[in-house]
């Protein structure tokens, strides 16, 4: 089966028109008992082949890395405060020049997804890790330590920043959708990085608090980023929506972790009360996914319901069950939920104002065919 965006790239080849690849997809979707912006389809694999590469690209960044850190060491370019040899940022430098000299031909050329997923996430964690040990090696890795909180911040912001800056030239060339994701994670890790550096927290349940609380608005605002580009391609033909779904799987955990955290509710124990505010939150969340057409919420949060429901059952007399039975009622939910999906969107989404409709994946398949294909 051919992806949206190998009909997309045929569009912008000249090898069919938009018209017909429109064509196309409206005959596909109507084979389909679901809507095509309800299957929210994105690309992981091209086939088995995928499988293979990502392998030996994963062992190839291995090798280098090793020999890398291997020569950073014998040429002592790294030494710790206790005169050892410490870690090098010639390993991280060599895997993310390798993985952008293999971007250039699996990605580039042979518009591989999972190799291409692989290798951006090498590089732009490579170029985050290099910065990072090549500043701590110019200043001095004596010089950090609890008393200079400011210091390893600020190493930390820049490091973030040159990550964010490899992730916006790596979208530059390739495309790779998840790149916009990564590059939106570096600049949260630049602006929890700015803002410890500037507060100085005591390490503790304080400094805690402060970073759930930036890392719950921060997860909003990625929210708020993937709204824009879900906006952007509500019927889910073309990479923006690609490029959505990542944002929103880097925004729930972003949102659900810091939310059931700082409400109290993963503290280990679950009381009547704490549990049924989990299942309702669960419930809400359910309800956001639904409208917004977008599961990674309701995934981001199941561990937490999973927890909740087994200590309820546990607290009714069900010990030895109480597993069983939360696996039994969590999955079947879900797969009823994914059986009526469609059904259960169009019971949400079709008594909101038409201005919040609008914003939203169209319900009305027939409304595919008109949404540009570019």
């Amino acid at each position: 089966m051919y992806s949206q965006q190998e009909l997309d790239d045929a569009i912008a080849a000249g090898v069919i028109s938009a018209q017909a690849a429109d064509a196309l997809r409206a005959h596909v979707e109507s084979q389909r008992s679901t809507a095509i912006p309800d299957e929210e389809q994105f690309r992981l694999l091209t086939g088995f082949n995928d499988i293979f590469v990502s392998i030996a690209a994963a062992i190839l960044l291995f090798a280098v890395g090793w020999i890398g850190q291997s020569f950073g060491q014998a040429t002592g370019l790294f030494i710790t405060e206790d005169g050892t040899t410490g870690p090098s940022f010639l390993a991280p430098l060599a895997v993310a020049a390798t993985s952008w000299a293999l971007a250039l031909y699996f990605t580039a050329r042979r518009r591989m997804a999972l190799p291409s997923i692989l290798l951006l996430l090498s590089f732009v964690g490579g170029v985050l890790v290099t910065t990072g040990f090549l500043l701590a090696q110019v200043i001095g890795p004596d010089r950090f330590n609890d008393q200079n909180q400011l210091l390893g911040a600020m190493v930390g912001a820049v490091s973030a920043a040159v990550a964010a800056g490899a992730a916006w030239l790596h979208w530059r060339r390739f495309r790779v959708p998840i790149t916009v994701a990564a590059g939106a994670a570096a600049v949260a890790g630049l602006f929890i990085a700015v803002v410890l550096g500037i507060v100085q927290p005591v390490t503790g349940p304080a400094t805690e608090r402060l970073i759930l609380s930036l890392l719950l608005v921060l997860g909003i605002g990625v929210f708020l980023f993937a709204m824009r580009w879900d906006g952007s391609d509500r019927a889910r033909l073309t990479r923006r929506s690609d490029v959505a779904f990542w944002l929103h799987l880097l925004a729930a955990p972003m949102i659900v972790h810091p939310v059931f955290t700082l409400l109290g509710l993963n503290d280990g124990t679950a009381n009547l009360g704490e549990g049924l505010i989990v299942i309702l939150l669960y419930v809400a969340i359910g309800i956001a996914a639904l409208a917004i057409d977008r599961r990674a919420l309701l995934v981001s949060a199941l561990a937490y319901v999973l927890w909740a429901l087994a200590e309820l059952f546990k607290q009714f007399g069900a010990v030895e069950l109480n597993i069983a039975l939360t696996a039994l009622v969590i999955g079947s939910a879900l797969l009823l939920l994914s059986a009526f999906w469609h059904q259960a969107r169009s019971a949400i989404v079709r008594p909101l104002p038409e201005n919040v409709r609008n914003r939203l994946p169209i319900l009305d398949r027939t409304a595919i065919a008109t949404q540009p294909a570019a």
